[in-house]
């Protein structure tokens, strides 16, 4: 894969994943990813970080409505919450990523286009290895998983379930 075959990657994190973060944001551009930080910029015990997750998944989607090639990365103390708030936009699938298989999966599978990682749950090296492997790993295309995306797409647009 080339640089410019990297897909951009949208980063959001709450206050337990700022390190992390700041981490994965230079690591990924030194990889040749073109990263864009939806926040927090400074440290808050306190923050909401659903707007950031939210943000960071907006662009997401926006990109690939686009035509471009994005995918993106929410961080918490456990992933959860930030995978919950990135699941509320439309056209986004937040997949919780907890080991290599997960994180391959979501994308195989799935075609998730973020992925979720607690920053409380895994070292740095751990975390850094998910969010690679996810990155890396394309879209299966197997019939049954697109069939499968279209249903969950289907149930979004209609709030009707698809036997």
């Amino acid at each position: 894969m080339t640089t410019s075959d990297l897909p951009r990657v949208h980063i959001a994190t709450d206050h337990a994943g700022m390190e992390l973060s700041a981490h994965l944001v230079r690591h990924l551009s030194d990889q040749g990813y073109e990263v864009i930080d939806h926040g927090p910029k400074a440290y808050d015990a306190l923050d909401d970080y659903p707007a950031f997750c939210i943000n960071a998944a907006r662009a997401v989607v926006a990109d690939q409505e686009a035509g471009s090639n994005a995918l993106g990365i929410v961080l918490g103390g456990s992933g959860n919450g930030e995978q919950i708030a990135a699941n509320k936009v439309k056209g986004v699938r937040a997949a919780l990523a907890w080991n290599l298989s997960t994180a391959q999966l979501a994308r195989q599978h799935n075609d998730a286009n973020v992925v979720a990682v607690g920053g409380r749950q895994h070292s740095v090296d751990e975390a850094t290895a998910l969010i690679e492997a996810f990155l890396a790993e394309p879209f299966s295309d197997d019939e049954r998983h697109i069939r499968r995306i279209g249903k969950i797409t289907a149930y979004e647009r209609t709030c009707e379930v698809i036997e």
